[in-house]
C-alpha cells in the first residue's frame, strides 16, 4: 500500500471514531507515536496526548518530548520504579509488573489512540483497528497504524519532515524503558553505554534486592555471589 493510501485510511479511521469529548492519545516519544500524533493533527480531531513516566525513561526521550511536543501531559507514578524493585523483584518478560504499574498505568475512560503495529509482535498481530479493552468496560482503543510496516513509518516521517528522537540515529531500534526485560542483551548493553548513571542506579537496586532476599533466607539468591552478579545475569536475558 502506498503512503498516501495509508495516510488516508488512518485519517479516515481517526475521524470516524472521534468521541464527543475527544481522544486520549498514548504518546511514548518513539517513531510510531510521532506518526500517530501527526495523523491526529492532520485529521483535525480533539485529543489530549499523555506520556506515562516510568522513572527509567531514556533522558533523551524526555528532552525530545519537551522540545517538540510541549502539549503532552506527563503522568507520573507514585513511586520510582527502582525503589519498588527490591520489594517486587526483577521485572521479567513473563512477569512484567513494570508494564502494568508504570508503562501502561494510565487507562482513562473513553477512546485511546495508540501507535501499536502488528509487525511488532505476535501478540499485537492479533489486535484490531478499533477494539474494546477486554479488562475494562467502556474503554476503547483505536490503532490507526496497526497495519503499517517499519519502513513505511520511516518513509512517512522523512517525507513529511516529522521530528524524531535522535537516539534512532545513534543505533537504537526501540526507545522504551531502559533495561527493559524485552530488550535484547545488545540493546541493554547500549543502554549501559549511553546512560552509565542509570546502570549504577540499577546495580544499587539489585544490591538491595539481593540483600533483602538473603535476609529472608531465600535459597534462590544462592546462585549469585552478589547483587551485581544478579544484575549482570538479568541484563543478559
Amino acid at each position: 500500500m502506498i503512503i498516501f493510501d495509508l495516510e488516508k485510511h488512518a485519517i479516515d479511521l481517526i475521524r470516524e471514531h472521534e468521541p464527543p469529548e475527544g481522544y486520549h492519545l498514548a504518546f511514548s516519544g518513539g517513531k510510531d507515536s510521532v506518526v500517530v500524533k501527526y495523523l491526529a493533527d492532520m485529521a483535525g480531531v480533539k485529543y489530549q496526548a499523555f506520556y506515562n513516566v516510568t522513572t527509567i525513561d531514556p533522558p533523551d526521550v524526555i528532552y525530545f518530548i519537551r522540545e517538540f511536543h510541549g502539549s503532552v501531559k506527563f503522568i507520573k507514578p507514585k513511586r520510582p520504579l527502582l525503589t519498588a524493585l527490591p520489594f517486587r523483584g526483577a521485572p521479567r518478560d513473563d512477569m512484567p509488573w513494570c508494564c502494568d504499574g508504570y508503562k501502561e498505568s494510565y487507562h482513562p475512560q473513553g477512546v485511546m489512540i495508540t501507535g501499536i503495529r502488528a509487525e511488532e509482535s505476535n501478540k499485537r498481530a492479533d489486535r484490531r483497528e478499533f477494539e474494546e479493552n477486554y479488562r475494562h468496560t467502556g474503554r476503547w482503543y483505536l490503532n490507526p497504524i496497526i497495519g503499517w510496516a517499519s519502513d513505511e513509518i520511516w518513509n512517512y516521517i522523512r517525507s513529511n519532515g516529522i521530528p524524531y528522537c535522535k537516539l534512532y540515529d545513534m543505533g537504537w531500534k526501540r526507545i522504551g524503558c531502559l533495561f527493559c526485560p524485552n530488550a535484547t542483551p545488545r540493546e541493554k548493553a547500549m543502554h549501559a553505554r549511553h546512560y552509565p548513571g542509570y546502570e549504577r542506579a540499577f546495580r544499587r537496586a539489585f544490591r538491595a534486592l539481593y540483600a533483602r532476599r538473603k535476609e529472608q533466607g531465600r535459597d534462590s539468591v544462592d546462585r549469585w555471589a552478589s547483587g551485581d552478579e544478579m544484575f549482570e545475569w538479568w541484563i543478559k536475558g
